[in-house]
């Protein structure tokens, strides 16, 4: 497509209410993931402080922590995977400065604590009253006592990665069988079209799960187990476009003046035929991260402590049935207002390549 083209299909993208909404969604949702470690509250790797007394609280717990020196810990610091904690983190219902040590009421639970004396002078560091902070967990704390929040904004990166990658996989794979099928035709395109039916009779979920039961578990082996699946519908589109698109003159003018049929299929054909695939890549990028919860849910996806949508639902489904629904149903409205996204944007692509409107 022309450079024009694009302008004029971005103007007729804007124009939809509903490609706008996911635009903005996706947009700050790929900010939160380049840039999650500095606003999560806890910017540990991968959201991972364990504080087991005050696990499953609700939205807007608060709490008094007393920070004690971890004696030779190394501390690795990064903007773009996390800080090491320096500190041990003990929630505390009071505490009282003496001379030469802090007494503190250890938290148990909101009606039980534990008197605990420790020394002012600690290995590693000093105690003293600025060692007393106070967080406030705004989207309550999971079964471990982590931060809901902290590991919600990081678990954006896992989405939106497996999505990405997942959509490069199938996409590649998509484009070069598709192409090559429907501008070469004959023996090639049966072939082509037979490895297509077969992989298309199998259940995509089915396939997944063979794919990283044979791969392992893990991001990288989720990744290309659901890129390895989601190919056959570009396939079989970018091979109907381009059974259309041979015939045209254009493609003809390029034969005659000699070109190689992979300069002709890549660089005059594929530019020219991507629209509609653009829109299958699309409802692909949200079914990449729909599938990847589901495995994470059923615990042969993403491990932990990598935090992942499908993986923080399964840790925290038990609790609604509890008075404490949220821990689950958070992320569970992560995924659907992102996976709402992308297909908001697939519709929004299509109508805009509608010619008619």
């Amino acid at each position: 497509m022309s450079t024009t083209a694009n302008i004029s299909l971005f103007k007729k993208l804007l124009r939809n209410k509903g490609a706008v909404f996911a635009l903005v969604v996706i947009s700050l949702s790929l900010i939160i993931a380049i840039t999650a470690y500095w606003w999560a509250p806890d910017a540990s790797p991968n959201a991972n402080r364990i504080i087991v007394e005050i696990g499953g609280k609700k939205p807007g717990f608060s709490l008094d922590f007393l920070l004690v020196p971890i004696p030779n810990k190394t501390i690795e610091k990064s903007a773009f995977f996390g800080t090491t904690d320096a500190y041990q983190y003990v929630p505390i219902h009071s505490y009282q400065l003496l001379r030469d040590s802090i007494v503190v009421n250890k938290y148990v639970d909101d009606d039980t604590g534990i008197v605990q004396k420790y020394a002012l002078q600690q290995k590693g560091g000093t105690l003293s009253k600025a060692s007393i902070v106070r967080k406030t967990f705004y989207l309550g704390t999971d079964k471990f006592g982590r931060d809901i929040l902290s590991r919600l904004l990081i678990g954006t990166r896992v989405s939106l990665s497996v999505g990405l990658m997942t959509v490069l996989v199938s996409l590649s794979l998509g484009l070069f069988l598709g192409a090559i099928a429907g501008y070469f035709g004959g023996r090639t395109d049966a072939i082509v079209m037979w490895f297509i039916n077969v992989i298309w009779s199998i259940p995509t979920l089915l396939l997944v799960f063979a794919l990283t039961l044979l791969l392992g578990k893990g991001f990288w082996q989720v990744l290309l187990a659901i890129g390895l699946t989601l190919w056959v519908n570009i396939a079989r589109l970018v091979r109907t476009q381009m059974q259309s698109a041979r015939e045209l003159e254009y493609v003809n003018a390029a034969k005659v003046l000699g070109y190689s049929s992979m300069r002709t299929i890549w660089k005059h054909i594929i530019p020219n035929i991507m629209g509609p695939v653009w829109v299958v890549v699309a409802a692909n990028f949200a079914t990449a991260i729909v599938i990847e919860a589901g495995l994470s849910f059923l615990g042969i996806g993403v491990q932990p402590p990598q935090p992942s949508w499908g993986l923080m639902i399964k840790e925290n489904y038990n609790y609604i049935i509890t008075n404490n629904p949220f821990l689950a149903l958070i992320p569970g409205f992560a995924i659907m207002l992102l996976v709402l996204s992308f297909n908001l944007l697939g519709n929004g692509l299509r109508d805009s390549l509608d010619k008619k409107g």
